[in-house]
């Protein structure tokens, strides 16, 4: 009999959901009618859970899966999954770690670019036919240039070095927060945000920071300044949105790029409206490279705790 695993999202590779298929028994519990039900009558016959890094595992739900010998996350963020409990258990997390880091990235410098230069207002310029109607050069506000910004970065893990790499290769200057300074980053350590803010153009944050929430508040947004950008791949909750949507609003920054939120997926309505932000919906690794990644990391996390081996990217055992 195939082992059993209990999926709690629906994964978007064809490929990596056949080779699920072929190895195991998959149920899919996001389509089960009676959740509740299946969990009392089937759970102790669960050796796998793969889930989301937003959506984690209650440890109500673990507590009914007696046979369970791995939770692999199919993301980076384990918030969502009681590590503490899941550590007494001697039951092994893992997630994607590193799978993710070059699209992150990529975005952070794309969202960055995009609100500069006001890519989205003109696109939709262009689309509506306002470009035909109003074809002289100050129709469209000139926009700000992003070679040569300050960057200050906000976690410098692997995310934020590979912004870091990115940014400088448009010759911008680099400075960052985090814990503690690294010995192996050359570029310049500032230990308090609000001054970070000040001395940044442009503020990407790239932190995990799970115990993190609203760092970034009106007195980092106010030293940010009304030619600052702000721009978060991280975690939706490191920025205060009522103060964000009130510095958009007041112009006491010139913009934000975000991809994440605190309560997705509802995004404020003020930020939906505000012609200063460029919005993704919480894609920063939606690529089929990356995802593809993720899938084959999740699969041989599988494969490593049902073998009896300590799972590679296993964070709690």
């Amino acid at each position: 009999m195939k082992p059993q695993i209990l999926q709690l999202n629906p994964i978007l590779i064809p490929a990596i959901n056949d080779k699920l298929a072929s190895l195991y028994t998959v149920h899919k519990f996001f389509e089960l009618a009676e959740q509740a039900a299946w969990l009392r009558d089937h759970g102790a016959s669960v050796d796998a859970v793969i889930t989301g890094g937003h959506t984690g595992i209650s440890q109500a739900m673990l507590e009914q899966l007696p046979a369970l010998k791995v939770v692999a996350v199919n993301g980076v963020g384990t918030d969502a999954v009681d590590l503490a409990y899941c550590r007494s258990r001697g039951l092994p997390v893992t997630a994607t770690l590193g799978a993710l880091t070059e699209d992150v990235a990529d975005l952070a410098i794309g969202l960055l670019i995009a609100a500069c230069r006001n890519l989205c207002a003109g696109d939709r310029f262009v689309r509506d036919g306002q470009w035909e109607l109003h074809p002289q050069p100050s129709a469209i506000p000139l926009a700000r240039r992003f070679s040569g910004m300050r960057v200050g970065i906000v976690g410098m893990g692997r995310v934020g070095r590979a912004v870091a790499t990115r940014a400088a290769a448009f010759g911008c200057p680099i400075s960052y927060a985090d814990l503690r300074p690294m010995d192996d980053v050359a570029h310049r350590f500032v230990p308090n945000l609000v001054d970070l803010a000040h001395d940044s153009d442009a503020l990407v944050l790239c932190a995990a920071a799970d115990t993190a929430e609203g760092i970034v508040n009106t007195d980092v947004l106010e030293a940010l300044g009304p030619r600052g950008f702000l721009v978060n791949v991280a975690r939706g909750r490191l920025v205060n949105e009522a103060d964000l949507t009130e510095a958009l609003a007041a112009g006491r920054i010139a913009g934000a790029g975000l991809d994440v939120f605190v309560d997705e997926p509802r995004v404020p309505l003020a930020l939906r409206q505000s012609g200063s932000v460029t919005l993704q919906a919480h894609r920063a690794s939606a690529t089929w490279e990356t995802r593809t990644a993720m899938g084959e990391m999740v699969l041989a996390s599988v494969a490593q705790a049902l073998a009896g081996q300590r799972p590679a990217m296993s964070l709690t055992t």
